[in-house]
């Protein structure tokens, strides 16, 4: 299928209501179609994966179409320098975690672009920093001390910011962090109760936010980390 097939096929499968629904999220309304992330995910199982067919893709401008493109990158083919490029293109959360999510974490060495996003200006640009620490310790069980506790000071260093999609990328990062086990939630509520205290605004934000489940973690057996116990008891229930 041609980029102008693949357009006519979004088109085809959008929906009026799913798009209200989007544009409810702050999703750019000239620029979406209205398509679920699960219909775009069965269409990129029928495209090979090719860098210049992901770049058509995306530069239609299309919300759906740079949804669809970042499943067709081929990562070995893709450089970190290419990525910065795409983020600077982002103007939605949605966008931005599935990006990072389903591209970035993929990438070599991709644990440089946190340090340097985390003082962007650019507010999905910096999103970015916070939901790559956030896949990161969820999906690398091998994940060291030494990159957890960088993350921890990174969250402290650059989480005084009032843009809402930062601060809710924050406090998920703050979180996932905390579920790694017994010791990380210590550190995690630690440095959430020293941010309620004595941090700004956005960072008491963050740290109450964080607090309301890392407070509440508990170990389930079969499973590598900690969960809610507020999840428990809604299976068990």
């Amino acid at each position: 299928m041609t980029c102008d097939e693949i357009i006519l096929e979004l088109k085809s499968i959008s929906s009026e209501k799913y798009k209200a629904n989007v544009v409810k999220m702050g999703i750019p309304e000239n620029n979406s179609m209205g398509v679920s992330t699960g219909d775009i995910r069965k269409l990129a199982k029928g495209i090979k994966k090719s860098n210049k067919f992901a770049y058509e893709l995306w530069r239609t401008g299309y919300h759906e179409a740079k949804l669809l493109a970042v499943l067709v990158f081929d990562i070995e083919y893709l450089s970190l320098h290419e990525v910065e490029l795409l983020i600077n293109d982002v103007c939605s959360w949605d966008l931005c975690d599935h990006l990072c999510k389903n591209l970035i974490i993929k990438l070599k060495d991709y644990e440089n672009l946190i340090g340097k996003w985390c003082t962007s200006k650019a507010t999905y640009t910096k999103r970015a920093a916070f939901t790559l620490m956030a896949s990161a310790v969820i999906h690398e069980k091998s994940i060291s001390n030494d990159i957890l506790d960088d993350y921890l000071k990174l969250i402290s260093e650059h989480s005084d910011d009032e843009r809402e999609h930062v601060k809710k990328a924050a406090s998920w990062a703050l979180r996932e962090i905390g579920k790694r086990d017994f010791n990380y939630q210590e550190k995690a509520i630690i440095l959430a109760h020293e941010l309620k205290e004595n941090g700004s605004k956005s960072q008491m934000w963050i740290a109450k936010d964080a607090l309301k489940e890392l407070e509440k973690l508990v170990k389930v057996e079969g499973r590598g980390r900690l969960i809610s116990s507020d999840s428990q008891m809604g299976k068990e229930c």
